[in-house]
């Protein structure tokens, strides 16, 4: 970024840490960018005249009579239908070989969209996957998380849920991803032929941790313009949150602030809030729908990370391994959508609520079997039925390798009824009953 003729250039450091140097400046403002010897960093704090700076590419080899300037703004990302289809850095500046993008400098990390402005979800947004659609339907300008193990395909999904999405723009913002994961969901997306309709923003484990903080900021605003701008309906896929919470932790941890519970800034919360807010449908019909991934450590859902995201979001699905049948699924139980029932039987068909509810009800009936089989209980005949409809609905509705419609999902729900229950069973309106029984 171009420094302006008339910026002041300090070249004394007050403290220098593993990601921050400190030093006295005046008029300078939180979030602003500066270049420190050479590095890109970007204002943390301020405290009357002393200055915190974060160094994106880290402090190592930084002497105490480096070169300081600031830029006078903090990031920006220029926006246009340029962006379509390309991949960027954290900077936004691209990495696959292609232009410069032209369009209009544009502020990231801003204010979210007027309150005044947001209308209550009301759109369908269909993935393809039965455990989502069925059971945990999303709704666009909906915010919601997948928690899951790291041993979990969760990129698969997220790739799988971008090119299934009935949106017009998705938005990926990759943070630590292995080499492996970013040239895969770049082949996933080359090879559908979608990438006209995607626009990427990738973070490599190569490249240093905090460069991960600025990814969020830069997926948002893209969306922000396709979505308020242009009116369309933007699906933003982030990718991991823990590694960013990770990312927020090493830069306050290294400017000695107490930790609060796992290690994790006091802050987390909110800088949480800041990003999955963004979230929202627009009265004009543009929208901005949030999944991302938050990996657990060994399932634990108590740590700050999804327990703050938690309570930020509308819900989150979780993946499991299912042991009886060795599919990765959407587990019924653990997952949620807070807002599936402002489309369910409105977007939906009429008996979708009620299907819902009867296959995860007797998928619990199976599980509850399988527990009196481990204590050495008899299973009587419903419970050895429930054992082996528990087996087809993991395989045919809740495996993320499912790929059918909404319609075809209660069809086959339908289907599995039939085959290992009495109508009366199912405890489903006879009206119903009556018109889609197989």
């Amino acid at each position: 970024m171009a420094t302006k003729a008339f910026q002041k250039v300090y070249t004394k450091l007050d403290a220098i840490t593993k990601a921050t140097v400190s030093l006295r400046a005046s008029g300078v403002s939180n979030d602003e960018l500066a270049t420190v010897d050479g590095r890109l960093a970007q204002v943390v704090k301020t405290k009357g005249d002393l200055v915190t700076l974060q160094v994106f590419a880290g402090t190592e080899g930084i002497p105490t009579n480096a070169e300081v300037s600031f830029h006078g703004e903090p990031p920006t990302l220029k926006v246009s239908e340029q962006l379509s289809g390309r991949f960027f850095n954290a900077y936004g500046k691209p990495i696959d070989g292609g232009p410069e993008v032209e369009g209009e400098e544009r502020q990231v990390g801003g204010p979210s969209v007027n309150p005044y402005k947001r209308r209550q979800p009301s759109e369908l947004i269909p993935t393809g996957i039965a455990g989502i659609d069925l059971n945990n339907t999303l709704v666009s300008g909906q915010k919601i998380p997948f928690f899951a193990d790291p041993d979990q395909p969760y990129n698969q999904v997220m790739a799988d849920v971008a090119l299934r999405a009935d949106v017009d723009k998705i938005v990926l913002g990759g943070m630590g991803l292995s080499n492996d994961d970013y040239l895969f969901f770049r082949h996933a997306f080359e090879s559908a032929g979608a990438l006209d309709k995607i626009v990427s923003f990738v973070n490599t484990t190569e490249e240093p941790p905090v460069e991960r903080l600025l990814i969020p900021d830069m997926a948002l605003a893209a969306a922000e313009y396709f979505a308020v701008d242009k009116n369309e309906k933007v699906l933003v896929l982030l990718t991991d949150m823990t590694l960013y919470a990770d990312a927020l932790s090493i830069v306050s941890n290294r400017m000695d602030q107490i930790p609060s519970k796992d290690s994790m800034p006091g802050s987390l919360y909110s800088d949480l809030a800041k990003i999955y807010e963004k979230a929202v449908q627009l009265p004009d019909g543009g929208s901005i729908t949030i999944i991302a991934v938050t990996t657990l450590n060994d399932g634990d859902i108590t740590h700050a990370i999804p327990d703050n995201t938690g309570y930020i979001t509308e819900g989150q699905l979780f993946l499991r391994a299912d042991s009886d049948t060795g599919k990765v699924i959407v587990d019924p139980f653990r997952s949620l959508s807070r807002l599936k029932q402002l489309v369910q039987g409105k977007k939906t068909r009429e008996d979708h609520s009620q299907v819902m509810n009867a296959g995860v009800r007797l998928y619990a009936d199976a599980q509850n079997a399988k527990t009196k089989l481990e204590n050495g209980f008899d299973l009587s005949d419903y419970d050895l039925r429930c054992l082996d409809y528990a087996k087809d609905y993991a395989v045919e509705l809740l495996s993320i390798d499912v790929n059918i419609t909404i319609d075809e999902m209660l069809d086959t729900a339908w289907r599995l009824f039939a085959k290992h229950f009495k109508p009366e069973e199912t405890g489903i309106k006879q009206v119903l009953i009556d018109k889609y029984w197989k």
